[in-house]
């Protein structure tokens, strides 16, 4: 006898309460395995995709994508095991609708082999590589006729000149998606020139620039002459966090002028190694890599205040470094983190910086990948800006800023000696938390990173 089983929103880490359905990979009636992914949700924290802990097919499809939900609430529902389904139930949807049952599919042999499998959802690291591989091909658009979705609600409309409506999957990544949601442009209606028949960023941007959409038209709707922008996402989770981190811990920022030129220098016969060959050699790395290197002689900056233990607190240093790059993304601004950073090599670092910031662009980044971090850099030197004040991220006793490397005159030499040339120099602006970090420490931290960024052969010390 076959039954129906609900899929709810699981709790995809560090007691997250909710996310956005971002992108369903099934449609109702299809027939999925275990593991197969279902659906990608955007956590406060970044998109993860959730796999299906059943084999069966796919009975009823409970919130559109785009709603928010709860953690706890079903998402879908499925028809697992053979034959008939004895009475069914109408069942209220997550999106305010009754369930709607599927039309009846006979299951494949494949499924029906899965079906009496062990059943257990993957919901940390979310799906197997094997059967991630096998995962159902997204539809591309197409001139047939299909048949009409059980749920008018995923119904997706064709673009002008169609004569009748057709269920149509455009392909595009979720920063893609989350672009066209802001700039008001609709998917469907563009020509596709990425890779694969997707549609990129600049197919959205020329179609947007096409129809003068520049405001949002569904997420952010216009009234008089203001726009609301509702928060959500990421951008919910990084407000909360550093209103909390500001009101919390005592920030204390302070400043140093670098002359960088000799790491500029060692940037350029570092990058023309046959180990760093397809690897980006960026000044970032040489920053990480004396932040490394101060962080032993200074270890209070890789620590966190534990007001939890005992009357007074406590103050934990760690003795490894999972060093945190904040990145910015189409969702907000995210910070994961290279677990392991003081046992990499430059070249290992390099390849890490290169993976964690293509990720995050992607919105890939999953959850484990920004917790546990120890100490922060935040590049605000690829926006042109000189220095800033950067809010500690919270745990964490010091944040980085790292500012534009620019050709300046600088005072060289000293005495009869002494001269004026132009030199690359940057700004470093280091906050840190007053309560674990007094001045003296955070000072010599900053220092010894400046030393570092002026004369990298210290770093053979």
């Amino acid at each position: 006898m076959a039954e129906l089983k609900e899929f709810k929103l699981p709790d995809v880490g560090e007691g997250l309460t909710e996310a956005d359905i971002l992108r369903w990979d099934v449609q109702v009636g299809d027939v999925v395995t275990v593991n197969q992914v279902l659906v990608e949700v955007e956590t406060a924290k970044a998109a993860v995709e959730l796999p299906s802990p059943y084999a069966g097919t796919i009975h009823a499809i409970h919130v559109a994508e785009g709603v928010t939900v709860p953690v706890g609430q079903p998402i879908v529902t499925l028809k697992v095991g053979d034959g008939e389904l004895a009475d069914v139930p109408r069942v209220a949807g997550g999106a305010g609708e009754d369930l709607v049952p599927a039309p009846e599919m006979p299951a494949t042999e494949a499924a029906q082999e899965a079906a009496t499998a062990e059943r257990q959802a993957v919901l940390v690291g979310y799906g197997v590589a094997g059967e991630r591989a096998r995962r159902r091909k997204r539809l591309q658009p197409s001139l047939e006729q299909p048949a009409p979705s059980a749920n008018p609600a995923f119904e997706v409309t064709p673009g002008a000149g169609a004569a009748t409506p057709q269920v149509e999957r455009v392909l595009a990544k979720p920063p893609v998606r989350k672009l066209a949601k802001t700039l008001g442009v609709d998917l469907s209606s563009i020509v596709a020139t990425g890779p694969n028949g997707s549609i990129s960023r600049d197919d959205v941007q020329q179609a947007a620039a096409r129809t003068e959409l520049a405001t949002p038209a569904a997420a952010a709707p216009v009234t008089g002459g203001e726009t609301r922008i509702p928060i959500k996402g990421v951008r919910k989770h990084t407000a909360a966090a550093m209103v909390s981190s500001a009101f919390t811990a005592p920030h204390v920022t302070e400043f140093v002028t670098v002359d960088v030129t000799e790491m500029m220098e060692l940037r350029t016969r570092v990058a023309a190694r046959p180990e760093f060959r397809g690897l980006k050699v960026s000044p970032l790395l040489f920053v990480a890599r004396a932040v490394l290197w101060a962080m032993k002689r200074t270890p209070i900056l890789n620590s966190t205040w534990d007001p939890s233990d005992g009357d007074s607190g406590s103050i934990v240093v760690k003795h490894y470094v999972n060093l945190g790059i904040a990145a910015a993304t189409d969702r907000g601004l995210i910070v994961p983190n290279i677990k392991g950073a003081q046992d990499k090599s430059l070249a290992e670092l390099a390849g890490a910086l290169v993976e964690l910031t293509e990720t995050a662009r992607s919105g890939k980044t999953p959850p484990a990948d920004m917790s546990g971090g120890t100490f922060t850099i935040t590049n605000i030197g690829v926006f042109g800006i000189d220095t800033g004040t950067p809010i500690l991220n919270p745990g964490e006793a010091g944040i980085l800023a790292f500012g534009a490397i620019r050709r300046q005159p600088w005072v060289v030499g000293t005495g009869a000696d002494e001269r004026i040339e132009p030199r690359w120099v940057t700004q470093l602006g280091l906050s840190f938390d007053h309560r674990s970090v007094d001045g003296q420490q955070g000072s010599e931290f900053l220092a010894d990173v400046a030393a570092v960024l002026r004369d990298p052969g210290l770093a053979l010390l």
